[in-house]
């Protein structure tokens, strides 16, 4: 059970959880059936609210005297378990479900900052992402820097004294990069700031964070947590590692009492997990993000065959690849588990089980036109804007999920006008071959046309170069 800051309770034994392997915690971690009614399966807590004992009990609860749920706004037993069950997967201490993953960047980062903090970024960032930092976040008076993933000098100088926060992403969308999250936790940690990083597009069963010295873990849990796009969710883990109060200097919130909750301090009550403890208690309680019960079921649903949906998609994706590579249409592709990629050495060291992510990027002769009808003319792949599903799925990021960014800041996050972004999925592999084939056929014609129009436009900019000469030579 989990009390008004989500703190679990003595019946669960977390201990024991960690002690299990990945695919197995992702089963049973966070859950004892024998306390819920010999339940096999988790139980759905759709209620508001629950029963105070007597008025004594209300004010402990309140008081976080004694531990227990109060509210399905804060905190739910249905909740409470995909809360455990992904802490234990990501090897962290606690963890808060929202409702989506864009909220869970939001409570993370205004637990951390607020007017007049700052924030650095790395410049390749999910198309949401980077517009909730750059307008959001600054019209709530926290600025940003954006600097290139893996340029650690321009990270070192970037960071102020108001620097709250370093957030990158593990894997990036779309871009496919990998972070050098050990380099980056070395610098953040040299200056006293904590690193936050998205790991939505590897997982924890692909890539775990904390092992590289992250300390605070975000989840857009409706991609390859949930799986099967029927849920949206949003998490965030604590690695429970960063010394708050060593830095309370830099971060007063966690270690001064707290204005918004009866001047509670966290590093007192929750030495071990402070920032979850605060997240929750200041951030999800007054501003509301919260996930519900049904959707916390689906989610954990999703969970239990994470590791079978992973090893078959990695399998899919380096056939694609595969295919991508040897098509003449194909210009370039963007995938770490290239060995000519930036970061094939980083992805070999930091991703587990020999997996890669199932995220790719290409690029077509032809440019834009080509790549809109290989996107028309897909069969299989949904055209859609979501990762991480079991369907193989299809977008064009500069015209969806990034077509708010000018054309200049879509070129500093690494995204041309004509690249294909694709998620795959576990169908049979010649299906996913077939039908990005005939697509390419389709899109075949257009190279060729613009191809031609090229030309055309190189031909006529050479005779105009040569009547201007003309013209000069006659003057």
């Amino acid at each position: 059970m989990t009390s008004a800051t989500g703190t679990e309770s003595a019946p669960h034994d977390a201990a024991s959880d960690a002690l299990w392997q990945q695919d197995t915690q992702a089963l049973h971690a966070g859950y004892r059936g024998r306390e819920q009614q010999r339940s096999a399966a988790v139980p759905i807590y759709q209620s508001t609210s629950f029963v105070f004992d007597s008025a004594q009990h209300g004010a402990n609860l309140f008081g976080l005297v004694e531990e227990g749920d109060v509210y399905s706004r804060t905190a739910n037993p249905t909740l409470a378990v995909l809360e455990q069950r992904i802490a234990a997967l990501e090897g962290g201490v606690a963890a808060l479900a929202l409702a989506s993953g864009m909220a869970a960047i939001d409570v993370a980062l205004a637990t951390l900052a607020s007017a007049g903090d700052h924030v650095v970024v790395a410049s390749q960032l999910y198309g949401g992402t980077h517009n909730f930092i750059a307008h959001v976040l600054a019209s709530r008076g926290v600025q940003s820097t954006a600097v290139a993933k893996d340029d650690f000098q321009a990270l070192r100088r970037a960071i102020g004294p108001r620097t709250k926060a370093v957030f990158v992403e593990s894997v990036g969308n779309p871009s496919g990069g990998i972070a050098d999250l050990r380099q980056l936790a070395d610098i953040s940690h040299a200056a006293g700031v904590a690193l936050v990083v998205d790991n939505t597009v590897a997982s924890p069963l692909l890539l775990r964070p904390f092992d590289w010295g992250a300390d605070i873990v975000v989840h857009s849990a409706t991609k390859a947590i949930g799986g099967h796009g029927n849920v949206l969710g949003g998490l965030i883990v604590d690695s429970g590692r960063f010394d708050w109060v060593a830095h309370a200097g830099r971060y007063p919130q966690f270690s001064a009492p707290e204005p918004a909750y009866q001047g509670f301090v966290f590093t007192e009550k929750f030495p071990d997990r402070a920032f979850i403890a605060r997240a929750r208690a200041v951030l999800l309680r007054n501003c509301g993000a919260a996930l519900a019960p049904h959707s916390a079921f689906l989610l954990l649903q999703g969970l239990e065959t994470l590791g079978l949906r992973q090893e078959r998609a990695s399998r899919n994706t380096l056939a694609v690849i595969d295919f991508l590579q040897r098509h003449p249409l194909v210009e370039r592709i963007h995938h770490a588990s290239q060995s000519g990629h930036a970061d094939h050495a980083l992805a070999l060291r930091q991703l587990r089980g020999g997996h890669v992510p199932a995220l790719l990027g290409f690029e077509l002769r032809g440019g834009r036109q080509a790549a809109r009808a290989f996107y028309d003319a897909l069969r299989l792949f949904l055209r859609l804007v979501n990762i991480g599903d079991s369907k193989s799925l299809a977008a064009i990021p500069a015209e969806t999920t990034h077509s708010l960014l000018s054309d200049e800041e879509l070129a500093r996050v690494g995204i041309a006008p004509g690249l294909v972004r694709l998620s795959i999925g576990i169908e049979h592999p010649q299906d996913l071959l077939a039908d990005l084939a005939q697509a390419l056929e389709q899109a075949q014609g257009h190279a060729v046309l613009a191809a031609e129009r090229e030309q055309d436009r190189e031909q006529n900019r050479e005779q105009d170069h040569e009547q201007d000469r003309d013209q000069r030579l006659a003057a």
